[in-house]
C-alpha cells in the first residue's frame, strides 16, 4: 500500500488528506499547529514532527501551504526534505503560491535527487471536503498519468498544464478572473438595485441569461442572503502574484488592478474578513455611502 505524507493541514488541506484516508492510502502528517492534524491521526494518520521525518516515512510527498515561506521552509529549511535521506523523492505540492518560488525550491531540490510537481486546487475549504476540486498540475507529465488515483482521490477534475510553475500561474489567473467577476456582478447589483430591482430578481435575470454558471449562481446566492462567511480570503494573495507575473511578462491586465484595488479599499476598511463574495459585497456598501 502507497504510504502518502501530506504536509499542510489546514482549512483546505485537511480535507484533502482525509479523502486520501477515504480513498485508501496510509498517511503520515505535519504541520506547524500539530492541533490542525488531529482529526486525521483520529481517521488513522500518523503525526511526523518534521517535514524531514514526513519524507523518510512514507513514498510521495504532497503539500498544501500559506505562503511562499512556509514552501522555502519545508522544502529547503531546517528540518526540511532536503536534509531526508531515506524515503520519499517525489514533492507534489498544491500551495497556493507564486510561479517563481516554486520554480526556485525545485531547482535546488532537483539537484538533491527530488522530482517536483507542481500543482493547484480550485475551490475552497467545503469542495476540499467533498472530493471535488479542479486539480491544475504541471513538471513531469509521467508523475501525472501515474499517480492518477491519488489525484482523483482529492479532485473531480484533474488537468496537466504543463511545464513547472505553471499550475502555480493558472491559480493566479483564476483568482484574477474571480475577483474581476465578484465585483462586477455585485457593481451591476448595485446599479439595477438604484434603478428598484431586488437582488433575488437579478438572481433570476442571471440564472435564465447566457452569463448563468456555477460560479454566478453561487455569487448570487450569497448576495441575496447576505450570509459572507468569516474567513481569510486568500484571493488578494493570489492575485497579487498574478500581477506580479503580468508586470515581468509585460502583460497589461487593467480590469485585474482595478479589482486588487477594490480588495485594498476592503481592507482599508476592515471589511476583508469574509470569503470573497462577501469581501465585494462590503467594499461596494461602502462606496455607495452604507454604513454598518
Amino acid at each position: 500500500m502507497t504510504t502518502l505524507g501530506f504536509i499542510g493541514t489546514g482549512g483546505m488541506g485537511v480535507g484533502m488528506a482525509a479523502n486520501l484516508i477515504k480513498a485508501g492510502f496510509k498517511l503520515v502528517v505535519n504541520d506547524l499547529n500539530p492541533a490542525l492534524t488531529k482529526p486525521l491521526e483520529a481517521q488513522g494518520a500518523v503525526f511526523k514532527d518534521t517535514p524531514r521525518a514526513v519524507a523518510e516515512s512514507c513514498d510521495i510527498v504532497l503539500s498544501m501551504l500559506p505562503h511562499n515561506d512556509a514552501v522555502r521552509m519545508v522544502g529547503l529549511g531546517k528540518g526540511g526534505l532536503c536534509e531526508a535521506t531515506s524515503g520519499s523523492k517525489l514533492w507534489i505540492d498544491f500551495s497556493s503560491i507564486d510561479k517563481e518560488t516554486i520554480v526556485s525550491v525545485g531547482g535546488e531540490l532537483t539537484q538533491k535527487g527530488w522530482t517536483i510537481v507542481d500543482a493547484s486546487a480550485g475551490g475552497v475549504e467545503e469542495v476540499a471536503a467533498a472530493g471535488q476540486l479542479a486539480l491544475w498540475l504541471s513538471g513531469s507529465k509521467e508523475v501525472f498519468d501515474a499517480y492518477q488515483p491519488i489525484f482523483k482521490a482529492m479532485g473531480k477534475s484533474v488537468l496537466h498544464v504543463g511545464e513547472l510553475g505553471n499550475a502555480k500561474l493558472v491559480k493566479n489567473a483564476m483568482a484574477m478572473l474571480s475577483a474581476v467577476q465578484h465585483m462586477s456582478v455585485v457593481e451591476v447589483c448595485w446599479l439595477l438595485k438604484k434603478g428598484g430591482l431586488e437582488e433575488s430578481t437579478f438572481q433570476s435575470i442571471l440564472a435564465n441569461s447566457q452569463q448563468d454558471s456555477v460560479a454566478t449562481r453561487r455569487i448570487m446566492e450569497v448576495v441575496v442572503s447576505r450570509k459572507f462567511k468569516p474567513r481569510k480570503s486568500w484571493m488578494p494573495k493570489d492575485v497579487g502574484f498574478g500581477l506580479d507575473m503580468a508586470r515581468q511578462m509585460e502583460v497589461p491586465m487593467p480590469f485585474v488592478g482595478l479589482a486588487q484595488q477594490m480588495f485594498g479599499i476592503a481592507q482599508a476598511n476592515g471589511q476583508d474578513g469574509y470569503e470573497a463574495t462577501g469581501i465585494s459585497c462590503n467594499v461596494y456598501d461602502t462606496i455607495n455611502g452604507v454604513k454598518r
